[in-house]
């Protein structure tokens, strides 16, 4: 009698923990995105409090059902007719004003920026953004770009922090006449990163839910313009090896910066005249890609 309570009473725990698991499981496959995204709605400076003349824009977006949201973005632009122009997308955490010191360096440099945010960031609208949603804002900014104020194509490098970078380099997969591609402290994939990320995670199969996949080791086979991969070595969150393997996957000109010492927020910070002097060199790559491509357009 007391064997067979006790055999009910360990199947019945069994069976709560099986369900209090595949509940997890749910919730990790529904929230996915409230785990990854950090958004922020507060702005708490301008361009203009660096001394940098700017801009507001907005960009109408339609969601999947249908409904159009608006995101908004920094137009930061030193010379009427830019020649070159950095289309900035951000990492997870944050928004536009958190990146502004970043921006700066480009601007210095004589870059146009555009700066968006995600819907669900800043003052965009929208709740907690996807992947996909995420993708098509990037899209409607280089439309905003390319249509709306006739930038051409090969004068926009397109540059993300981060998760941004991922968002970045689907963007450059996509505009083949982009000038090129710049990513700093980014990741491989967000499978990559849940590995990375511990025992916690290891616990579920995360290969079958993970559904955000920011999956950019995949996708560099299709890539066509040249890319600049930057990192800190000391970064805490992504791993530097990532861009490493990123660099190794890539079969276009391509550059790489490992900054000693660096974090995940401070590569520019802790080794300026190397980033920019790395900066100056990427142009210099582009434009001899360019001139390249020209040639082989007039002897087909």
């Amino acid at each position: 009698m007391m064997i067979n309570l006790l055999l009910k009473g360990l199947l019945n725990g069994v069976g709560v923990g099986v369900v209090a698991y595949l509940s997890l499981c749910v919730a990790l496959i529904v929230g996915q995105n409230r785990l990854i995204f950090k958004p922020s709605p507060t702005i708490d400076m301008t361009p203009a409090d660096l001394a940098m003349s700017y801009e507001d824009v907005w960009l109408s977006v339609m969601t999947p059902q249908g409904k159009v949201e608006q995101v908004h973005g920094w137009w930061i632009n030193p010379n009427r007719y830019p020649e070159k122009v950095l289309l900035y997308l951000h990492g997870i955490g944050g928004n536009i004003s958190h990146n502004l010191g970043a921006v700066q360096t480009f601007y210095d440099r004589g870059y146009s920026v555009f700066i968006v945010d995600y819907r669900g960031y800043g003052r965009s609208q929208g709740q907690f953004p996807t992947e996909s949603e995420i993708y098509r804002d990037s899209q409607a900014a280089w439309d905003h770009l390319t249509e709306e104020r006739q930038i051409k194509p090969q004068n926009i490098f397109i540059y993300g922090h981060s998760l941004g970078g991922a968002v970045a380099i689907d963007l450059g997969v996509r505009k083949p006449y982009a000038a090129g591609i710049i990513v700093e402290n980014t990741f491989t994939s967000m499978m990559d990163m849940v590995d990375y990320s511990g025992f916690i995670y290891q616990l579920f199969p995360a290969k079958l839910l993970v559904h955000q996949r920011f999956d950019s080791l995949a996708k560099l086979s299709l890539l066509q313009v040249p890319l600049l991969l930057i990192h800190g070595t000391s970064d805490r969150k992504v791993p530097h090896i990532m861009s490493e393997t990123l660099f190794q996957a890539a079969k276009v000109p391509k550059k790489i910066l490992l900054v000693e010492d660096a974090g995940h927020m401070n590569v520019s910070a802790i080794a300026p005249e190397k980033y920019v002097g790395t900066l100056q060199e990427f142009e210099q790559l582009v434009n001899q890609n360019q001139r390249q491509l020209a040639l082989e357009t007039v002897y087909k």
